[in-house]
């Protein structure tokens, strides 16, 4: 019967088997979850309809900032205040090969040309500001344009830049006939 007694005393685990199982629960858990954030959504991408809202949202945007894009629109940097310097973007990018045009004084489209930085070209270069405003600006992509407005509505996609243009001029002249009431 003493055989009988000590089989009836180990109906529980062992602490050896109870470790081995808490050891390969938590090599499954975080192999399959760890790359999960649970309840955050990952930033997209910027292009050219996204890149007002998606800087003014992003967890770097403190009220003004400044965004600076290099090698043909492949590398980015953002400062957050006017006194910070440029961090490098992080957030991934769709902004290759864009050119930005704005009007001059006679209202022609003329390419935007930037000066350098760390001796690279600069492609892109745009400023919000805490009133929710940014640089008015139009971006030609490929085959595509974009008005990008400085205060109210959001970016506008074009077949031409001379269409974002003409779009341009209608809200600008929309925007300073509205107070005639005077």
């Amino acid at each position: 019967m003493p055989y009988a007694q000590s089989y009836e005393m180990q109906k529980g685990f062992s602490l050896i088997e109870l470790l081995i199982v808490i050891l390969i629960i938590s090599t499954v858990y975080f192999l399959g979850f760890d790359g999960l954030e649970w309840g955050k959504q990952k930033p997209k991408a910027l292009t050219p309809l996204t890149l007002k809202s998606g800087i003014t949202s992003s967890e770097i945007f403190t009220g003004q900032a400044t965004l600076l894009c290099i090698n043909k629109c492949r590398t980015c940097y953002l400062r957050p205040s006017i006194s910070a310097a440029f961090e490098e973007y992080s957030g991934a990018l769709d902004l290759r090969n864009v050119t930005a045009y704005t009007l001059d004084k006679e209202d022609a489209l003329i390419p935007i040309e930037y000066e350098r930085y760390q001796d690279k070209k600069i492609c892109l270069v745009m400023h919000f500001y805490p009133n929710g405003s940014s640089t008015q600006i139009i971006l030609q992509k490929e085959d595509k344009s974009y008005f990008l407005p400085a205060y109210f509505g959001e970016a506008q996609a074009f077949d031409s830049p001379e269409e974002a243009k003409e779009y341009w001029l209608r809200n600008t002249t929309v925007l300073s006939d509205s107070g005639d009431f005077y």
